[in-house]
């Protein structure tokens, strides 16, 4: 008699951010940050209209003086360069939300490097296929009963033809 291998047991999908923490945590935590929600957070932190013009580059905490308490960390920023004067007029209001995101006065200052974002790019959805190509394709489907069907055949591939 075979012995066959026990069943797996179910699969349990983890998110990418949990399975790369570790990665990501080094690379921040070199940048002085010592969890990644400021970055990641930073439009509901900021608000959107700063965000829209600013991000977190880095925090440079000072050197820590034996018997004295942690000073607070400069939060470095870029900004692009027509917004850097408006939003070193907001540098109260961004401290203010920054430090009760941390719970505690953590950053003291700021500073700014002119810079453009890195921003991802937004890829645009293209609209619907032509008309006169769908038809095209739904001739060269052959026979197809289902209407419905037929008609999704050739909307995907008049889609498929124009990319």
């Amino acid at each position: 008699m075979a012995k066959f291998p026990p069943k797996p047991g179910p699969i349990s999908a983890k998110p990418l951010g949990i399975l790369l923490n570790d990665v990501f945590a080094e690379a921040y935590a070199k940048q002085g940050f010592a969890s990644r929600e400021l970055v990641t957070r930073w439009t509901q932190i900021a608000g959107p209209e700063i965000a829209a013009h600013a991000e977190p580059l880095k925090m440079q905490w000072p050197r820590p003086v034996e018997g004295q308490p942690q000073e607070p960390a400069t939060l470095v920023l870029r900004v692009e360069g027509p917004m850097a004067l408006e939003i070193q007029h907001s540098a109260d209001v961004i401290l203010e939300r920054v430090n009760r995101f941390f719970g505690w006065s953590a950053v003291g200052k700021l500073a700014f490097r002119q810079a453009p974002l890195s921003r991802p790019q937004v890829r645009k959805r293209p609209g619907p296929p032509d008309p006169k190509v769908v038809a095209k394709v739904a001739e060269g489907l052959g026979d197809i009963e289902d209407e419905e069907l037929k008609t999704a055949l050739a909307r995907l591939g008049a889609a498929i033809k124009r990319n």
